[in-house]
């Protein structure tokens, strides 16, 4: 009996080239025991572009910028209702390696109360590889957080779960329930990832680092400090503060400071006023 997966991706037009890649990729990597049912959140205000090898859900924008977290959520109930056995969430600009709907899969059963998390390689700009086979030698896992061996699980200590990266994840029906999904309130850029990591930890659910179940992050343009994003990432700093008593995304934060372009303000952040 094959076991139903549920691959969830938040996608739009801007990375309509990334998400061509991973639907083929997705479908190279999937292995004969494994049935995908492939969900894609779409995004824009316009409805999604017509594609059979999917089921479509639309979660336009809101006041604030696209609402990624509704998104999921929106694509994890679809998915449940065609009676998956594992979500596995990955993001648009994200490839599959070989092994990681396997590695998520053998996780999920010894571990099926837990977040199960995969090691995610950020791709150079000049690497375009054109086949799964093209990954193993790109494989250079973030350094931030732990890659253990393949086919290593390894729990996080409750000081890492602000490690969780929603790029790459695992959960079962039964844990996603659990944890609820994500916070509908985070819009545009920022913060709602790290907040669904504290409240895994606060309902005691396990955080893992799955060996093996690599992703690869395919190359796009970006800021550091991403600069586009700094009004979303103080609105949605200011709810994750006031949820969890302490801001998100301090790094950030700090060269805004330093550039002159935000400023402390009440216990918080705040857009300068000169």
């Amino acid at each position: 009996m094959s076991t139903r997966i549920g691959v969830i991706t938040p996608a739009s037009e801007n990375r309509l080239a990334h998400l061509h890649r991973q639907r083929r990729f997705l479908r190279e990597v999937t292995p004969p025991e494994l049935e995908v049912v492939r969900v894609e959140a779409w995004l824009d205000h316009a409805e999604p572009p017509a594609f059979d090898g999917a089921v479509h859900v639309h979660v336009p924008p809101g006041s604030d910028g696209m609402r990624v977290g509704a998104a999921r959520n929106a694509a994890a109930e679809r998915a449940l209702a065609e009676g998956v056995d594992l979500l596995v969430f990955l993001d648009v600009d994200c490839l599959p390696g070989p092994r990681m709907l396997e590695r998520y899969v053998e996780a999920s059963r010894t571990h099926p109360d837990g977040l199960l998390c995969g090691p995610v390689t950020y791709l150079e700009s000049v690497q375009r590889p054109s086949s799964p086979d093209d990954l193993a030698s790109t494989t250079r896992p973030h350094p931030v957080r732990p890659s253990p061996a393949d086919g290593v699980v390894e729990t996080a200590a409750a000081a890492d779960y602000d490690l969780f990266w929603s790029l790459s994840f695992a959960l079962t029906p039964t844990t996603w329930r659990r944890l609820g999904g994500f916070d509908e309130r985070y819009q545009g850029y920022g913060a709602e990832d790290t907040d669904l990591g504290r409240r895994a930890r606060s309902l005691g659910i396990p955080l893992h680092w799955v060996g093996g179940a690599h992703a690869y992050h395919q190359w796009h343009p970006a800021g550091t400090p991403p600069w586009r994003h700094l009004d979303d990432i103080l609105r949605n700093g200011a709810l994750f503060a006031d949820r969890w008593g302490e801001w998100p995304m301090g790094g950030w934060i700090d060269e805004f400071v330093r550039a002159g372009a935000v400023e402390p303000h009440e216990g918080g952040y705040r857009r300068t006023t000169v």
